[in-house]
């Protein structure tokens, strides 16, 4: 999953970031295996864009190295993308990607390591709370605990009923791509990127661990609905959303399909997180949904959690992900 400094999406995510950074290399030296592969980010668009105007802003506020590119110089400097004139980029060195699998793998492993104990494939069926604590339904068990986390994705609104219809799931569809030019989509010689084109706002990834230049594009075709029920399934039109953007700026990568997966992201209205007690219920923790933009975060966010959970704050700036903002939506 990409992860970048220049943050567009607000300046305040700049500070989560570096201790999000701090902590994947603490797991890396921890489960001895790299995990953050940096390769430098790249946020395009035009000149005058939100992605553009925004990792600046982010750049600025919080000293971060970075250079702007006019289109000309960014496809000189990386053959692999097609830049088209008007547009600009933000370079900014440190942004790369984390290896999601083995950061998952690290983390249950670093968790058991530490006494905790991993209840797999059970699924949740209910919860509510007892007297100062929480008792927790599955499929297997009943639990009993002093404090509860959810953090439960795409089900978010089914298990908290503040967020029905403020955590929304959406169908994503990614696609990995045979590049003409492989020399042109390697760690060494291509930056992750998101960029936003007339076609739409769209993010990719030089091949590694898997053959194939890796596109994605936000809010891919729009398609939402309950969890259980999306379609999974991938279609035609999902490999010709992508080649819209493929063939135009990076035509060097268009080379046959390799590979269609679908995934879902789960959006709130503004595109930003929840990390928040549930009011009236301190015992209870909510973190997600993440909007399509929070693994990169994750290694942070663990960290606040947990501060939520054992002493109901955190030293961690949170005021944007607060829970309150969306009830308040609601009743609007």
């Amino acid at each position: 999953r990409v992860i970048r400094l220049a943050y567009f999406e607000d300046p305040s995510y700049v500070p989560l970031l570096r201790r999000a950074y701090e902590n994947w290399r603490e797991a890396e030296t921890r489960f001895g295996e790299q995990l953050l592969h940096v390769t430098g980010s790249i946020d395009a668009g035009p000149d005058d864009s939100r992605v553009v105007q925004g990792a600046l802003t982010a750049c600025e506020l919080h000293d971060l190295p970075h250079e702007l590119l006019d289109a000309a110089a960014l496809n000189a400097r990386f053959p692999g993308y097609l830049l088209p004139a008007g547009h600009a980029a933000v370079l900014q060195r440190e942004g790369g990607f984390v290896a999601s699998e083995r950061a998952i793998v690290a983390h249950v492993a670093l968790a058991q390591a530490e006494g905790a104990d991993i209840r797999a494939r059970e699924r949740v069926l209910s919860w509510e709370p007892a007297g100062d604590g929480v008792r927790v339904r599955t499929e297997r068990s009943t639990y009993e605990a002093g404090r509860l986390v959810l953090a439960a994705g795409a089900w978010m609104q089914d298990l908290v009923p503040a967020l029905a219809g403020r955590a929304v799931p959406e169908r994503q569809v990614l696609g990995w791509f045979q590049p003409r030019d492989p020399a042109a989509y390697t760690p060494a010689t291509f930056p992750v990127f998101n960029a936003l084109f007339e076609e739409g706002h769209f993010y990719g990834f030089p091949a590694w661990g898997q053959p194939g230049f890796k596109l994605g594009r936000y809010h891919h075709l729009n398609e939402t609905g309950p969890a259980e029920t999306i379609d999974r399934e991938v279609h035609a039109r999902d490999e010709a959303a992508l080649r819209i953007a493929l063939s135009r700026y990076f035509p060097k990568a268009d080379g046959p399909t390799m590979a269609l997966r679908s995934c879902l992201f789960t959006n709130t209205p503004d595109e930003h997180f929840v990390l928040d007690t549930l009011p009236g219920l301190p015992q209870v923790v909510v973190a997600s949904p993440c909007s399509g933009h929070g693994y990169k975060f994750c290694s942070v966010i663990g960290e606040i959690l947990a501060d939520l959970a054992t002493d109901g704050e955190t030293r961690f700036g949170i005021g944007l992900h607060r829970i309150g903002r969306l009830t308040e939506m609601q009743g609007a």
